[in-house]
């Protein structure tokens, strides 16, 4: 009787990607070994719990302490006046978008084996989540309040 550890190879079409396991005993992914990679997995492990802290300060504020009715152009426009808001309301953003970006481009990776269908696909997904976040930020950070009130 040997006791012998088996492995399992996990066939993969890229080579670089190609692991001798995939996952750990514990059932989530080894960490990452290369420095991108590595990265990604410290972000998404950070943004995540700043998302929880920006996005509960959020649903209190503009849902909870503020009715449906309280928001309006004019509550925005107050709002934004102040800098803190304005920087808080950019990084929601940008972290949200980005947290969920990379979170799309790990599902691709994993699910996408061709390697032209996986570049276009992440190509794609990079050049339209750039674009939300330039138009988000624009909008933020230019927003200029109308001088005349709006009559209803």
């Amino acid at each position: 009787m040997s006791t012998e550890i088996k492995t399992t190879q996990h066939i993969h079409p890229d080579p670089v990607a190609r692991t001798t396991r995939r996952w750990t005993r514990s059932g989530g992914r080894p960490r990452p070994s290369s420095n991108f990679e590595l990265f990604s997995w410290y972000f998404f492990r950070i943004s995540g719990i700043l998302l929880l802290f920006f996005a509960l300060i959020h649903l209190l504020i503009m849902h909870l302490l503020n009715n449906v009715d309280v928001i309006t152009y004019q509550f925005i426009a107050d709002r934004w006046a102040s800098p803190l808001w304005r920087t808080f309301d950019l990084l929601l953003l940008v972290l949200a978008l980005t947290h969920g970006l990379n979170g799309a481009r790990v599902l691709i990776y994993d699910y996408v084996h061709s390697r032209g269908w996986r570049t276009f696909a992440v190509s794609a997904l990079y050049t339209v989540g750039i674009l939300f976040i330039l138009l988000g930020a624009q909008v933020i950070l230019t927003f200029q309040p109308q001088i005349q009130s709006v009559a209803k």
